[in-house]
């Protein structure tokens, strides 16, 4: 039987395949199994940048398995990362490309959004219907959605369900690049080459210091940097590769990062 969730590794680049016909509906099971890759992917010291995607070429993910939500067969109990793997995983300081393949619904918009870049297809539209059938977007959308759009572009597409096309999400800077579908794939992988250009070191304190300092001033994200409270900037000011640019640049070539 085929497995909705695959792994493919291409080096540091590891690209994970929701493939869950239909809709890449998300069940508890598939749910897991996303959480089990994403940790595996954090736990890997040789692992830089992944790729989520869709299979198929109509939907990214429709989102909840309402099916089994309409059997009583989940308790919320959705394994490690939360729902779709993703939503939860917050010490993930490495960085995720969402490859939108198509329709992102509710909870697979809510994957997408728990992803650091995304790219599209032209075809992609992302919206969140749960309002429309009595519930919340409460996989992160409800958290996310205004963070990264327009307040009254965030809430009326909660409330009413409305669709972003991948045209408009780009141009509210919710996308990174919108590109033929036979060219998504492409994209992403030349994307998540040139993240891996820069320091891996760098990448995670990025990451780690964007969360830490998200709701705080400017005035106090400095404090807390300063205080050596954000262990992934901690660990980049003690490494080899902190010194490594400064290096490369006086000696005229490439820099070579190690991770250390």
């Amino acid at each position: 039987m085929p497995q909705p969730v695959r792994i493919e590794k291409n080096g540091a680049i590891w690209e994970v395949t929701l493939d869950n016909p239909k809709a890449n509906a998300i069940s508890t099971a598939v749910s897991t199994a996303l959480g089990e890759a994403f940790v595996a992917f954090r736990d890997e010291p040789q692992a830089r940048v992944a790729i989520v995607t869709g299979g198929g070429d109509r939907f990214f993910s429709a989102g909840w398995d309402l099916k089994e939500a309409a059997t009583g067969g989940t308790d919320g109990g959705y394994g490690p990362g939360g729902f779709a793997g993703l939503t939860e995983l917050f010490d993930l300081d490495k960085p995720v490309i969402a490859a939108v393949n198509g329709l992102a619904v509710g909870g697979g918009f809510e994957l997408a959004l728990a992803a650091d870049l995304i790219v599209a297809v032209e075809s992609a539209e992302f919206f969140l219907p749960e309002a429309t059938i009595g519930l919340i977007a409460n996989a992160g959308g409800v958290l996310r959605l205004p963070r990264r759009l327009p307040r009254a572009v965030a809430i009326e597409m909660m409330l009413t369900g409305r669709r972003l096309s991948a045209r408009e999400a780009m141009a509210l800077g919710l996308v990174n690049q919108v590109v033929p579908a036979d060219g998504l794939m492409a994209a992403a992988r030349a994307l998540a080459a040139r993240v891996l250009a820069s320091a891996p070191l760098s990448a995670q304190a990025i990451k780690a210091v964007m969360r830490a300092t998200e709701a705080l001033s400017v005035e106090d994200g400095y404090r807390l940097m300063e205080s050596g409270g954000i262990p992934a900037y901690e660990r980049l000011r003690r490494s080899e590769d902190y010194f490594e640019g400064a290096r490369a640049f006086a000696e005229k070539r490439a820099p070579v990062w190690r991770g250390r």
